[in-house]
């Protein structure tokens, strides 16, 4: 049985047909949906009422959707959805970097975005739930703190998206396991079905490029081609190839 959650969710969408559909759809699946019209606006109403989960268009007037993000995710853990008509991988790329958790492509289907939402929302329960004496994992010179939400790389804080940090959670449990991405969409990692793999393939290359010494050669957070990833303490991948 698919477990719903309640929750108020911001609409930022300059166009309001497009506005409008997402919310009447939001309201079906039993939220509470407000919109606005432009980033400068959906950064004052995040601040001023903290939604559960903010839909951004990245096309936007005063502020586009991508400076949203960066602004955001500077002061909150908020869970964000990018939808963007633009499909090339750097923008792609950029949105997840800057702190979107996922995103979604015009055209979209309604139902799979409400999928999405459902999944996003899940997530953040389960991590405002957790218990508050989860122990630090460590593997080599990496630690994850999930009470502080913090990942450090020999003592230097490594700043994370939550997606980058569910994931890299997950993994450091398990150190040395392999895991599939369809492992990583499910339950294991609290992503759900409903996120692709190429999101989670965007979140591995933007964790190297934060906890590895040269991302083009990683020894911590390695490929295991034809199955999956793994996160190993860093010895044994020094002399292999990524």
């Amino acid at each position: 049985m698919i477990e719903r959650v309640s929750a108020y969710v911001l609409v930022a969408e300059d166009d309001p047909k497009q506005a409008e559909l997402i919310r009447r759809y939001l309201e079906l699946e039993g939220h509470t949906a407000a919109v606005v019209h432009d980033g400068r606006a959906a950064i004052d109403e995040v601040r001023r009422r903290e939604p559960d989960l903010l839909i951004v268009d990245v096309m936007m007037p005063r502020v586009d959707g991508l400076d949203v993000c960066r602004v955001l995710r500077r002061e909150s853990e908020l869970p964000i959805l990018v939808l963007t008509a633009r499909s090339a991988e750097d923008d792609l790329l950029l949105g997840l970097d800057l702190g979107a958790d996922d995103y979604m492509t015009k055209p979209f289907s309604p139902r799979e975005l409400m999928a999405r939402v459902r999944v996003l929302l899940r997530r953040s329960q389960r991590a405002q739930r957790r218990a508050p004496a989860d122990p630090v994992l460590r593997v080599g010179e990496l630690t994850v703190d999930p009470d502080r939400h913090e990942v450090r790389v020999a003592g230097t804080l490594v700043p994370c998206t939550p997606g980058e940090f569910e994931l890299l959670r997950t993994l450091a449990a398990h150190p040395e396991q392999v895991f599939s991405r369809a492992q990583l969409l499910g339950g294991t990692g609290g992503f759900g079905p409903y996120i692709s793999e190429r999101t989670i393939d965007v979140h591995i290359m933007n964790l190297r490029r934060k906890i590895e010494p040269d991302p083009r050669h990683p020894v911590r957070l390695l490929t295991v081609f034809g199955v999956g990833y793994k996160l190993t303490d860093g010895t044994a991948g020094r002399h292999r190839a990524p």
